[in-house]
């Protein structure tokens, strides 16, 4: 197998504070590989160590088969960085923003022009060409940095929340557009907080929660082994929580307020069974996801 990236009990520590604690991975060459966490979780801190932005404090940690402490400028060369905040320049047009963005690379100013006109076709921005920034739509400003990302032909493409705030259409425009991405060999990292993006997008992932990866696999695959198929949502009280404990102790139930969550094969007879039992309001049998894992290994209590 090849990887693009290789961490050994990578750490990244900030005074006494351990943002990253001994954490492993791989990205395969040409694979969709997801970071997901709640805030705090160490997730944007070891990708920055993935791209050189941040040092490690400990462990070992390889892109491309090279170590990012002695082949840093290596590994920027390979590498196209797509941030979540906007960072393009308002004082140049769409296409300045490409061409002048090439000059990092050493990218003569003829071909810079030739790439950009490309990547500008691709991402449908063509006719934005000599549009100011400020005149784009927020889907057009997160095209116009994927494009920008890709100008010095990017063998590994990182990006931290790819769609945030992006309407559905503009969100599924991107998620086309990544995919294509991949098939053409390009290896993807991103972090997310939107969990049909990440099961979407995503060949594997790691779920991170307080500096270490709780679990990782491909989406399916981690649904599958931690919440099963299904879920039972009952809009329930103490009586039925109750009822539960004495009578089905071996199921994996959690109760959040007044909403039961039952994880669990089977569970239409289960959901009868209630329904049959006590008055309730709601009851919904529905598959389970990526977000109902998401909750069940880090938590709902909210962070900021």
């Amino acid at each position: 197998m090849s990887y693009v990236v290789q961490a050994m009990n990578l750490t990244k520590k900030f005074g006494d504070f351990t943002a990253v604690d001994g954490i492993n991975f791989q990205v395969n060459a040409g694979e969709c590989f997801g970071f997901l966490g709640p805030n705090g979780a160490g997730k944007t801190t070891a990708i920055r160590m993935v791209c050189c932005a941040s040092p490690k404090t400990s462990g070992e940690l390889k892109v491309a088969g090279m170590d990012i402490d002695n082949h840093q400028s290596e590994i920027k060369a390979l590498l196209g960085i797509v941030p979540q905040e906007n960072n393009l320049d308002p004082d140049f047009t769409v296409c300045e923003n490409l061409v002048v963005y090439a000059r990092y690379f050493d990218i003569r100013k003829a071909e810079a022009e030739e790439r950009a006109a490309k990547l500008l076709n691709r991402f449908e921005l063509s006719d934005k060409k000599n549009a100011a920034i400020e005149t784009l739509s927020s889907g057009m400003r997160r095209r116009l940095m994927i494009a920008r990302a890709l100008i010095n032909k990017a063998k590994i493409l990182i990006l931290d929340e790819p769609t945030t705030g992006l309407d559905p259409q503009a969100r599924h425009l991107i998620w086309d557009e990544l995919r294509k991405l991949r098939r053409e060999g390009i290896s993807i990292i991103l972090t997310t907080h939107y969990m049909e993006e990440a099961e979407e997008l995503c060949d594997r992932l790691v779920i991170m929660n307080c500096g270490r990866i709780v679990t990782e696999g491909p989406p399916s695959s981690l649904i599958e082994k931690h919440v099963g198929k299904e879920v039972l949502e009952v809009e329930g009280n103490s009586e039925v929580l109750s009822y539960l404990q004495r009578n089905y102790s071996q199921l994996d139930f959690e109760a959040t307020g007044s909403l039961i969550q039952v994880f669990a094969p089977e569970l239409e007879r289960l959901m009868n069974e209630l329904l049959g039992k006590f008055e309730i309001k709601k009851a919904i049998l529905r598959r389970t996801t990526l977000e109902d894992v998401f909750l069940k290994l880090t938590g709902r209590r909210l962070r900021e």
